[in-house]
């Protein structure tokens, strides 16, 4: 079997469509649950000219209700947000309260 470089397998997965995304967190929205994945690794194919997306990491589900539900918030997100919006960790929580716990929406509310 012959070996194949990291260089040479970035290329091979670049010819067959396959990238890698970066992403903070992944939320998948059902009606009557949320699947959040923290820490994800994303791999982008295009497969029959549809694209399909991996996604592993932490998983962790949450039922949802029709109104204004309350999140718990990890530390870890907390400090996250509080480091890229550059606020304390009060605000931060606060903000990822306001936002239901998505991140990305938190650091922007706190940037405006």
């Amino acid at each position: 079997m012959r070996k194949v470089s990291s260089k040479q397998l970035k290329k091979m997965m670049k010819q067959m469509g396959v990238k890698e995304i970066h992403a903070l967190q992944v939320t998948i929205r059902c009606a009557d649950k949320e699947i959040i994945v923290t820490n994800p690794q994303v791999v982008e194919m295009n497969v029959a000219g549809q694209k399909v997306y991996q996604i592993s990491g932490t998983i962790e589900e949450r039922t949802t209700e029709t109104e204004k539900k309350q999140v718990e918030i990890p530390e870890a997100d907390a400090m996250l947000v509080a480091q890229q919006a550059g606020v304390t960790l009060e605000e931060a929580k606060k903000a990822l309260a306001e936002t239901e716990g998505d991140l990305a929406k938190a650091i922007l509310l706190l940037k405006k």
